[in-house]
């Protein structure tokens, strides 16, 4: 067995590789091969960055009718890059909907000029009125695609009657499936959750059913900022792993305990970050689901550097700790500069796990798959957490790390108590702001439903002094 034969070479010293920090072996990837070798197409089939054929969509549909695409991280090019060829000569679909959303359930036949989704072609829909009120016809044009994944493509687009920049995720859609990211992107209303302004379909002549999802377009991402540090040999100022962090673990709690949706694809590529206001948002529902317990899910699912050990070790009755993973390896990443867990493949991801939290016992691994029956793991001693990463980490830092990158999924702590941890106070002090002196996004403003049943301590803990009432 590979992850045998790889633990075995490293528990007998015989395989090192260098640290960034100077005292731990961490595998070093190369920052400008990341896109296209590591995360972007990993979900599950291992996505290339293409449109995927029809037929190859029924493994994926099957469990959850996802559609997850990934944030093209490739420099900028001047003038605007020419949309695929095989979403032209789109023809817009009614889009038929019980759904309460009064604000985007209406959409009336509409007509595309020309191509449609070439680069200066429009787009023209139209809205139903809703309480007496007119119809309202929105038109886009199509300016240049931002993003690429198996069942479709996101372009960026402007509506000319209000001149602002949107983004349109393109979905192909397979006919026996209800498309599982339109009805979960529907229920969410967030500060920190990507927005849906509305959505229509479209049909190519071939017969073949696109949905089109219209949201709001939000230019950077965690990963874009994160590699321009890299590239500079700098390390991202503590107050935007903060900033970041924060409002990750917030959006989840949102997403977790709001609606109990589970998001299953939490890596940098899918937060998108205001480069003015540093207001985090996520994004790419495509692989969300509503967990329900003793309701099997799939286990691949997650792009590799960013999955949950108890999705390694195939289980499939999950939880939303599978999120809080996640998000504790993106907190990592953010704070080292590369990742925390480069495996090269699903035997590769486990055996770098390994390498920092030591061998599992025999509960941790029951705790993460009861049905796993394999035990015969070389014995590895956990790697000091302070050891990982740089002297210029705050112990506050290193201590969260911890929390959220555990074994047992009951032990990880949940994206309420991440809020409350000690290391986000700087954001609560009074005089707070970003280091060109502006406010700091919306932090604060939970409603009742995001503290739903957290006890008075950790309330007190999330809402800072000066802004109790």
């Amino acid at each position: 067995m590979n992850v045998m034969r790889r633990l075995k070479s490293i528990a007998s010293g015989r395989s090192s590789v260098s640290d960034p920090g100077g005292d731990f072996s961490l595998k070093r990837v190369k920052v400008e091969q990341e896109v296209d070798h590591r995360v972007d197409g990993e979900t599950q089939s291992e996505k290339q960055c293409t449109i995927a054929p029809k037929q190859d969509m029924t493994s994926t549909f099957n469990e959850s009718s996802a559609t997850t695409l990934n944030v093209d991280t490739r420099p900028e090019k001047s003038g605007y890059e020419g949309l695929p060829k095989e979403m032209s000569e789109m023809k817009i679909r009614d889009e038929k909907t019980n759904g309460h959303e009064d604000d985007i359930k209406d959409m009336e036949p509409a007509v595309v000029s020309g191509n449609g989704t070439e680069t200066g072609q429009i787009i023209v829909t139209t809205l139903s009125g809703r309480n007496g009120q007119q119809k309202k016809t929105l038109s886009y044009m199509a300016e240049r695609v931002v993003g690429t994944g198996s069942f479709g493509v996101v372009f960026q687009a402007k509506c000319l009657e209000t001149g602002e920049s949107v983004a349109i995720k393109k979905v192909l859609q397979d006919r026996r499936y209800k498309n599982r990211e339109l009805q979960i992107v529907r229920m969410l209303d967030h500060p920190n959750v990507v927005h849906l302004r509305h959505c229509f379909y479209s049909t190519t002549e071939k017969n073949e059913v696109y949905l089109n999802l219209v949201l709001e377009y939000v230019s950077e991402t965690v990963y874009r900022v994160s590699r321009h540090y890299s590239r500079v040999n700098h390390h991202m100022p503590i107050i935007y792993v903060q900033l970041y962090t924060y409002q990750l673990c917030r959006a989840l709690n949102y997403m977790h305990n709001v609606t109990g949706v589970c998001h299953r694809d939490i890596k940098p590529q899918n937060l998108l970050v205001n480069p003015h206001t540093h207001q985090l948002k996520i994004c790419d529902f495509g692989s969300a689901k509503m967990l329900v317990p003793g309701e099997p899910n799939i286990s691949y699912i997650c792009s590799r550097y960013y999955r949950a050990p108890e999705l390694i070790f195939g289980a499939t009755e999950y939880t939303n700790a599978i999120d809080m993973w996640s998000a504790g390896c993106v907190f990592a990443e953010l704070l080292l500069g590369q990742p925390l867990f480069p495996g090269e493949s699903g035997v590769d991801q486990l055996v770098e796990i390994i390498k920092i939290l030591g061998t599992p016992t025999r509960e941790e691994i029951r705790c993460m798959n009861p049905n796993y029956k394999e035990f015969k793991f070389p014995q590895m001693k956990a790697h000091p957490w302070h050891k990982i990463f740089n002297r210029r980490v705050p112990p506050e830092a290193v201590d969260l790390a911890s929390r959220l990158l555990q074994y047992s999924p009951t032990l990880r702590c949940t994206a309420l108590e991440a809020c409350a941890h000690p290391f986000f106070d700087a954001l609560r002090e009074p005089n707070a702001c970003l280091p060109n002196g502006r406010p700091l996004p919306p932090l604060f403003n939970f409603t009742p439903q995001e503290l739903s049943g957290a006890p008075t301590e950790l309330r007190q803990r999330l809402i800072p002094e000066h802004m109790r009432k």
